[in-house]
């Protein structure tokens, strides 16, 4: 069941992806990717500037009205047509469980690495479909797949050798910063002696 505005744009974007309006489906697919990266950002934006319990809270509750309204508007009668059994119970709640746990531990990786890099991350999860693909099923893949993992996963070293590691400005006991600034060439209007340059 879609959760937020991007997972159902994406659900609908599945729907439409292979009939007679492929066009569609990509232009689906192209905007639920575009709100799935913003909702990332600005979920990392809000556990790097508040509490993240109030965060993962707050997904909680809002998550649980979207759903609510989505099932009352749009699945009511796909639920009321369900035959209830101890396996679709079970299937249910270990939906409800992997959901529970991925929505809480995404705002711990958003808090210690950055959207961009989850984001980045799930390119590779195409991998596990793969080994599936390969060991259960025994079915070839085109080595153009080889190929495309390993350019992902060159990106992912690339960009975590190179992310601004950047520190918070520290300040000594009166509140100021204690960095030294150096004065460049012309760039400033009084020289380092104090006299006036045009």
């Amino acid at each position: 069941m879609p959760k937020t505005e991007a997972d159902l744009a994406l659900h609908s974007s599945l729907i439409f992806s292979g009939g007679s309006r492929p066009l569609f489906g990509d232009f689906l697919v192209t905007v639920a990717t575009l709100f799935y990266a913003l909702s990332n950002v600005g979920e990392e934006f809000c556990v790097k500037q508040k509490d993240i319990v109030e965060v993962i809270s707050m997904l909680g509750v809002f998550g649980m009205l979207v759903s609510i309204c989505q099932i009352i508007l749009f699945e009511r009668h796909n639920l009321e047509a369900i035959e209830w059994s101890t396996d679709i119970i079970l299937v249910f709640a270990g939906f409800a469980v992997g959901t529970c746990l991925f929505y809480s531990l995404v705002p711990l990786i958003f808090k210690l690495s950055g959207a961009t890099l989850f984001n980045l991350s799930i390119l590779t999860s195409d991998m596990w479909a793969v080994v599936i693909r390969i060991l259960f099923y025994h079915e070839e893949v085109n080595w153009l797949f080889y190929v495309s993992f390993a350019i992902v996963v060159v990106g992912l070293v690339i960009y975590c050798k190179t992310e601004n590691k950047s520190k918070p400005i520290e300040a000594d006991m009166d509140g100021h910063s204690s960095i030294q600034y150096e004065v460049l060439g012309e760039e400033s209007i009084v020289s380092r002696d104090g006299s006036f340059r045009a």
